[in-house]
């Protein structure tokens, strides 16, 4: 399914010993993803969802499909696999085309609090023909439940009899606001399974059911991932695991002062699949003092904005290229005209090819100065092996922490923001941390000098 390739990796040592040095480690954190597979404990249930798809998930995304347009609320993990899914296996101008030609919904994803974005989304559809899928566990995402209230005022606004009738929650099964709300309105509801995270859940009904909705086929995403479990689970331990490969040079790059994973994909199809990375690798890995920071590149985009740092800068990075084997292509002409001889060079060439070369260009370029890269080539980018990806990243994510010792499934960082949060909205209970946040801000400001003056006259 995939072919990991690497290499200019440590300084001073062969690279085979490198990872053999590892074994107690890697050992440890296999057998630990192990036992709490087994255990069904927190955090590991994202193990089992290639092969346990949440029962009425079909029926709900053909209920989906019969609107205009589907409306995803979520932020983070509910927001960014949504994204990902979308852009690498949907039209890149999807909402452009006619109903006609997608065959589907259009798709928009309010994620962010921001009053500038929700208001372009309600200018863009009607509410009384959208769907809305209202996703987290919690139910008490600040950003989230902003979103949510303003759609449902303006479901209410439009006439709508049964304003529930045009939602959707994924939530927690037992608890939690949405929770309350779907067994109050009657709405529709799936549960996010209890023992998994947000920054894992984009192969349970998170991210199926947006992704079945513009039509795309999520029994080969979830087939994909299932095949990638079976065959990182034959592998585990052996030398030919490529997820103990990847996390092995992960934690030994770090260690020799290489904090900074840039994953690099030379297809805009996975741009977001950056994103979505980044924030699996970040919220899962960044604790207890320890935390490689991932960084999105963009090939060959970003051969001319960060290539120059990447070959001159300093020697603080891992790379890691994603290349698809095959992609739809085009044929380009030869010069026609006389002052464009000299791109005679790209006669008969394929716009794939150039893309193809200046990936195989730029990982050299590294290599040559030392730096390492690691290729990993997906055969195709389809619903098949995007699932499988989505599965060796978070497989490799986990136990990368797990080897490390880390819970790589809570994120106690993130939590005090939200709390703050809660505290400056006026949440009940969160007063004390509403105080502490002035206090901390004020520390801040407290040297600020004005960058602008006022030339009002």
């Amino acid at each position: 399914m995939l072919s990991l390739g690497f290499g200019a990796g440590f300084p001073g040592i062969d690279a085979v010993e490198a990872l053999r040095e590892m074994e107690g480690r890697l050992k440890k954190g296999s057998q630990r993803l192990l036992e709490g597979a087994r255990a069904k404990e927190d955090g590991f249930g994202w193990l089992d969802l290639p092969d346990s798809p949440p029962e009425g998930l079909f029926d709900s995304v053909a209920w989906l499909s019969g609107f205009d347009s589907v409306v995803q609320i979520g932020i983070g993990g509910s927001a960014l696999g949504n994204r990902m899914i979308s852009s690498a296996l949907g039209h890149p101008f999807y909402n452009e085309l006619t109903r006609k030609e997608r065959m589907a919904p259009r798709f928009y994803i309010a994620d962010n609090a921001d009053p500038e974005k929700t208001s372009a989304i309600l200018g863009m559809i009607d509410p009384s023909r959208s769907g809305f899928i209202v996703a987290s566990k919690s139910g008490s995402t600040a950003e989230t439940m902003a979103n949510f209230l303003f759609f449902l005022d303006e479901l209410e606004r439009s006439g709508v009899k049964d304003p529930a009738g045009n939602i959707l929650v994924v939530t927690d099964e037992k608890r939690g606001v949405l929770r309350s709300f779907a067994k109050e309105s009657g709405c529709r509801s799936l549960p996010v399974p209890e023992a998994v995270g947000g920054r894992y859940s984009v192969l349970s009904a998170v991210g199926l059911l947006s992704a079945g909705a513009q039509g795309i086929d999520i029994s080969s995403l979830l087939l994909g991932a299932s095949v990638m479990k079976k065959n990182l689970s034959g592998r585990m331990g052996t030398g030919e695991d490529p997820a103990r490969v990847l996390a092995a040079s992960a934690i030994r790059h770090y260690e020799e002062g290489r904090n900074i994973l840039v994953l690099m994909p030379y297809s805009d199809n996975l741009a977001s699949f950056s994103e979505w990375f980044c924030q699996l690798w970040a919220e899962s890995l960044g604790k207890e003092g320890w935390g490689s920071t991932p960084l999105r590149a963009q090939g060959a985009t970003d051969q001319h904005s960060l290539l120059q740092l990447f070959t001159d800068g300093p020697d603080d990075k891992l790379y890691l290229f994603l290349v698809p084997a095959s992609r739809r292509d085009l044929v380009l002409p030869g010069a026609s005209w006389e002052s464009l001889e000299e791109l005679s060079y790209l006669g008969d060439k394929t716009m794939g090819s150039i893309l193809d070369q200046e990936a195989l260009s730029t990982a050299s370029a590294l290599a040559r100065k030392g730096r390492p890269v690691f290729w990993l080539e997906v055969p195709v980018i389809d619903a098949f092996h995007l699932g499988g990806l989505v599965f060796f990243f978070e497989y490799v994510t986990a136990l990368t922490g797990l080897s490390l010792g880390l819970n790589p499934f809570d994120q106690p960082g993130v939590e005090q923001g939200k709390r703050y949060t809660y505290g400056l909205m006026g949440r009940s209970s969160f007063e004390s941390d509403a105080d502490e946040a002035r206090i901390q801000f004020r520390s801040i400001m407290a040297d600020s000098a004005g960058l602008l003056e006022d030339c009002h006259s």
